[in-house]
């Protein structure tokens, strides 16, 4: 396994050889804070890392003995958030008035989920006074665009081995959803069809069910940015969101591993080296050519 730091924002993790013509990213499963993020914080380290997706980057990780590669977050979502549009900026935030080419009206924004969250996960908001909107730039431009264009590169160069790629984008999800009732174990996004053929979700929901797990799709969580950017299936880019829910695995109010933490990343080890028979079995139903491994 080779490592590829861009410290402290995110890695890659590569495997000895990439065999499989997919992509694993956990882009919400750091933990980082700079110092300066810490000071202008209102809030304890305990309360900036409720929006994290505690060990996800972990869980999928035996994804590098089955061939793949997996990007990872290394800074705070609380601090920045991968999986949104660039410029997401709450003007609220900010001494300054935002640029025009700015996006402040979308629901994230609205929710205090933006690029830059003014938020953490229960509503709680992060910071004490207003920032510089600067220092926004500065982590978009330092941190943000190398993130994408580190992704976007490893989604091409699959597709380009292969003749298509696989992003499989991986999240986790609070024990209950926002009316209180429980959940499914796993959701699957493919933005209502959009960002996946239909024949690659349906086979990823038959592992996962055969194992005797809850899926749904697509609701309450149908995949967001990053899904949506790099899911073009009429170019062989397909995208799929996976949310597992944290109950599975850990507490969420200390954030500790249960004892059933490694049975589940058995699991999706297990699920990693499907995965090479799932998309050579797509590739010849497709007609696409998979390079020799």
């Amino acid at each position: 396994m080779e490592r590829f730091l861009r410290e402290p924002f995110f890695e890659i993790l590569a495997p000895a050889l990439w065999q499989v013509p997919a992509v694993f990213n956990s882009p919400h499963s750091g933990s980082y804070m700079p110092p300066e993020f810490l000071a202008a914080a209102v809030l304890s380290v305990r309360e900036l890392r409720q929006s994290e997706d505690c060990y996800v980057d972990e869980l999928f990780s035996g994804c590098l003995d089955h061939g793949a590669p997996l990007l990872r977050a290394l800074v705070s979502r609380a601090y920045l958030d991968f999986n949104r549009e660039p410029y997401e900026l709450d003007g609220r935030m900010f001494a300054e008035s935002l640029p025009g080419f700015m996006n402040p009206g979308s629901p994230r924004v609205a929710a205090g989920f933006g690029t830059v969250p003014r938020c953490v996960g229960d509503g709680q908001e992060i910071y004490r006074s207003k920032l510089p909107l600067a220092d926004a730039l500065a982590r978009i431009e330092n941190a943000y665009r190398p993130y994408h264009r580190t992704l976007n590169a490893l989604m091409n160069e699959a597709r380009e081995r292969a003749g298509l790629v696989l992003l499989l984008d991986c999240h986790s999800m609070p024990c209950q959803s926002v009316n209180g009732r429980s959940v499914a174990d796993v959701v699957l996004g493919d933005r209502f069809g959009s960002s996946c053929n239909p024949d690659l979700i349906s086979a990823v929901e038959t592992y996962f069910v055969e194992k005797g797990l809850h899926v749904v799709r697509n609701r309450p969580y149908a995949g967001a940015f990053i899904t949506a950017t790099y899911g073009a299936p009429q170019q062989n880019h397909h995208a799929l969101q996976i949310e597992l829910n944290r109950a599975l695995y850990m507490k969420e109010r200390t954030l500790e591993k249960t004892a059933d933490f490694g049975e589940l990343k058995n699991l999706l080890t297990g699920f990693s080296g499907h995965l090479s028979l799932i998309l050579r079995e797509f590739s010849v139903h497709e007609g696409v050519g998979l390079a020799a491994e």
